[in-house]
């Protein structure tokens, strides 16, 4: 009975000791209970706080986003230009050359000026004189005994026959009334008036372009060794062919100053202001293309004869105006605000043009000092004892300037104006002659040496004593005759001497067929070609490469291209 007494109590203690850790359990629950809502109320009231100041701080960052922030923010920031150091230096430096552009384009157009002056001048000074001496040595020479010698020289021949065409044409030039001319372009309309003189200088380029060759053709024709066989349609009918050219451009360039005659004298003078305007047209046409360095010489050549041949025509307007009013000095006064306004604009456009031209092409203006060096060895070459052309026939090819036409068209009108009664008018007549050949002479000789100097200065001295080219055909039909002749086989080129021609026109040299595109489907192009292909790719491309070769200044010719026509 004790021991269940005993066993009894202790199931009590066991109890009581389960109950008080229970007990404790729960109490430590719920004291750490307490404690983690003591801490989440922290955090929360912790996070609240921060997102309060963060609220704050945004708020007083949007308050520095202030209209006077951003002014004051504007007015004080700064740049450095040295961060890009090469684009700002070459930006000055096309400033440069566009101020250095007229200085050197002025140099070059003086320089070109004075050439045609002396071409022109030639017309009425010397050749007069050399054909003089060669129909003295043609009607004296068979009387001396000396048969089995030249008669004539080519260079004679050539004389000769320039002095028959002026002949020809000055006569055939009289049935043409320019007062009649005169009165029937006055009749017409300003718009009229202004697609005509737009016409005239379209045609003008082209007879130019076209009347060289005449011209070339009839000199060969007639100085041409007469032991080779016949392949010509002979000297006659060249020569009427040349004297038809002639006074058709003479004629063509009467209509122009006509043209220019009737817009000076018009009483609003519209007419010259539409006439004035044609030429800032001409830098929308030429500024915005593509220019190199040969296509800007021959447009610079363009521009010379332009200037001269419009000088020219306003020496004639003043002549008939001055004819009209009975050689009154005042009237000239009238006129010369006009010759002045039309020769303004023209050097204002040529300016504007050759200096943009330069800017948009990367050109710089030190191409002008090479251009007016290769006209210089024109000049240089042309006094040479191995010389095979003329200088004023050069001159023609290189700036498409052919004095004979405007020379006729001078003297009609000349002739026409001036009256001649009396010895003291043959005396004034004779010295005026005496003046033009000093003038002449005086021009050539400083024209000399500063061709001279040009040709130094660029180190062309070397190509002065290079032998002249032999003549290379340039089409298949004249190697095919030459193969008939000589027995030469077609295939093999014939070594044409590789000195550097001054005046001839480069020759075209029939090579292989240009490559053509592959004929194949259309998604060929979009795989990789195969080695083969990429062989027969490269083999074109070179031989493009040698089928274009770079031109130098002095194998250019003006009518190489059609006149003024630039690619």
């Amino acid at each position: 009975m004790a021991d269940s007494v005993a066993a009894g109590l202790g199931d009590e203690n066991e109890t009581e000791n389960e109950d008080n850790k229970g007990e404790k359990r729960l109490s430590g629950g719920v004291s750490k209970t307490g404690k983690h809502a003591g801490a989440s109320d922290a955090t929360e009231t912790l996070g609240f706080y921060e997102r309060k100041a963060k609220y704050k701080d945004r708020k007083s960052h949007v308050s520095d986003l202030s209209l006077l922030r951003f002014i004051s923010a504007e007015l004080t920031r700064g740049y450095f230009l040295e961060h890009n150091e090469a684009k700002y230096t070459e930006r000055r430096e096309r400033v440069y050359t566009c101020l250095r552009i007229p200085k050197e384009l002025e140099k070059l157009m003086i320089f070109g000026f004075f050439l045609c002056l002396d071409v022109f001048l030639y017309v009425f000074t010397l050749l007069p004189l050399r054909v003089l001496l060669a129909l003295i040595r043609l009607l004296t020479l068979p009387c001396c005994g000396l048969s089995g010698s030249r008669i004539l020289q080519p260079a004679q021949v050539c004389d000769v026959l320039k002095g028959f065409i002026m002949v020809l044409c000055y006569f055939m030039m009289h049935y043409v009334d320019y007062s009649m001319m005169y009165h029937l372009i006055r009749g017409q309309s300003v718009i009229k008036l202004y697609i005509i003189y737009n016409m005239l200088e379209v045609a003008d380029r082209l007879f130019s372009s076209f009347g060289q060759d005449i011209l070339d053709a009839l000199y060969w024709t007639a100085t041409e060794p007469k032991e080779r066989k016949r392949a010509h349609i002979g000297v006659i009918p060249h020569f009427f062919m040349a004297v038809l050219y002639v006074f058709l451009h003479a004629i063509l360039i009467m209509v122009q100053a006509t043209t220019l005659n009737v817009a000076f004298n018009s009483h609003n003078k519209s007419l010259l202001t539409i006439m004035m305007s044609n030429n800032f047209v001409e830098i929308k046409g030429s500024v915005f293309k593509k220019f190199e360095k040969n296509n800007l010489f021959q447009m610079s050549n363009s521009d010379i004869k332009e200037r001269f041949t419009n000088y020219t025509l306003l020496l004639i307007v003043c002549l008939r105006n001055m004819e009209q009013f009975s050689w009154n000095p005042d009237h000239l006064w009238v006129l010369f605000p006009d010759v002045c306004m039309v020769i303004a604009s023209e050097i204002a456009v040529d300016v504007v043009k050759h200096a943009f031209i330069t800017k948009f092409n990367d050109i710089t203006a030190d191409v002008y000092s090479e251009y007016r060096a290769s006209l210089a060895f024109d000049l240089v070459s042309s006094r040479q004892k191995n010389a095979y052309t003329d200088y004023s026939d050069s001159v023609s090819r290189r700036m498409g300037f052919i004095p004979l036409p405007l020379a006729l068209l001078l003297i009609r009108v000349v002739t026409s104006s001036v009256k001649i009664q009396g010895s003291l008018s043959i005396i004034c007549v004779v010295l005026f002659y005496l003046g033009m050949i000093t003038l002449k002479v005086l021009n050539s000789i400083v024209l000399l040496g500063k061709s001279c100097m040009y040709v130094k200065e660029a180190n062309m001295e070397e190509k002065l004593f290079q032998n002249p080219p032999s003549a290379a055909p340039s089409r298949v039909s004249s190697r095919v005759h030459r193969t008939k002749h000589t027995g030469e086989p077609p295939g093999e080129p014939v070594d044409e001497g590789m000195s550097a021609s001054v005046t001839t026109q480069p020759t075209h040299r029939d090579e292989s067929p240009a490559p053509q595109l592959p004929t194949s489907k259309s998604d060929q192009f979009l795989t990789t070609p195969d080695e083969s292909e990429e062989k027969s790719l490269i083999q074109d491309e070179t031989e493009l490469k040698h089928r274009a070769p770079k031109k130098d200044l002095l194998e250019i010719d003006r009518f190489t291209i059609c006149g003024n026509r630039i690619d």
